[in-house]
């Protein structure tokens, strides 16, 4: 897992889940954690063996993954934390997020692991989009959401730090599914950072690209066709199809593994996001019938 320089200012850690870091010799920012420790010590090893600062973190969003490895960096650094305005809140009290995907019921005990609940960390200033001065640093926040409710990424010094708005072409297939939360926003997300002018990108999941705009593009093209796929199915069903026959009539079409409850949550939330986008969007129409939700085509 290779702690790789892009440019005078700016690195990545490449690993399942990627960590970023900008530095002008001065201040050092550190972007994500890594689900846990044993990610960051790693990180924090190299910034020691190159005797690189490290002073400042930003959470990009408030999922295990990406923030998971934060209270071990608090407890050990004076770090002025940085995160997204209501990522915080969750950053804040992590049971937020089984605690949501459950549909707002206490979690059952499955749901309470570190890939859906990381440790509390503290939150010292809370980001909006726009220029942020970080210590020394000059970058600028892009709000990114629709996989997560309000996502920054970052663009600092010719990089961008996509967070999850986009994965990288092999994880995206991987996933089959992408978890996302809205569909609309998600699409838009990838149109605003396609505006992005930086030399090159990091994705959440995926490699560092310089030509990345043909990425953010397949990424378009893929939840489209999701939607389109969903859309389809309901066209089959004059008489209305439930939501829980189009989370499992999805989740069959792309061969997902879902046999879990965790797994068949974020499942279930991700094809809700393209659900909801064809509402937004007129493509379909929804009620309540027998006390199923049941989504309907539209009727020229």
């Amino acid at each position: 897992m290779p702690f790789n320089q892009i440019n005078s200012y700016c690195y990545i850690y490449e690993s399942a889940v990627n960590i970023g870091y900008v530095t002008d010799g001065e201040t050092g920012l550190l972007i994500d954690t890594g689900i846990d420790s044993s990610s960051v010590k790693k990180v924090v090893k190299e910034l020691e063996q190159r005797k690189l600062p490290l002073t400042h973190l930003f959470i990009t969003h408030a999922h295990a993954d990406h923030y998971g490895g934060a209270a071990y960096l608090q407890e050990r650094f004076q770090l002025h934390t940085i995160a997204p305005r209501f990522e915080e809140a969750i950053l804040r009290n992590p049971s937020l997020e089984p605690l949501y995907l459950f549909g707002g019921n206490d979690p059952l005990p499955e749901l309470r692991n570190k890939f859906l609940e990381g440790p509390p960390m503290r939150v010292d200033e809370i980001a909006e989009e726009g220029m942020l001065a970080i210590g020394t640093l000059k970058v600028q926040a892009i709000a990114s959401p629709g996989h997560s409710y309000h996502q920054l990424s970052l663009a600092a010094y010719d990089t961008l730090y996509a967070a999850d708005a986009y994965f990288g072409k092999e994880q995206l297939h991987k996933h089959r599914i992408p978890y996302i939360t809205d569909a609309v926003k998600t699409i838009q997300s990838l149109e605003k950072l396609m505006q992005v002018k930086t030399e090159g990108a990091v994705p959440g999941h995926g490699m560092y690209e310089k030509e990345f705009r043909k990425t953010l593009q397949e990424n378009i093209d893929y939840h489209l066709n999701i939607m389109n796929e969903v859309e389809e199915l309901v066209s089959k069903h004059p008489d209305g199809v439930t939501h829980e026959e189009t989370v499992a009539a999805v989740c069959r079409k792309f061969e997902v593994n879902g046999r879990n409850l965790p797994q068949w949550l974020l499942f279930k939330t991700a094809v809700t996001a393209y659900v909801t986008g064809l509402i937004h969007n007129k493509k379909i129409t929804h009620d309540v019938s027998d006390f199923k939700w049941t989504f309907y085509p539209v009727v020229d």
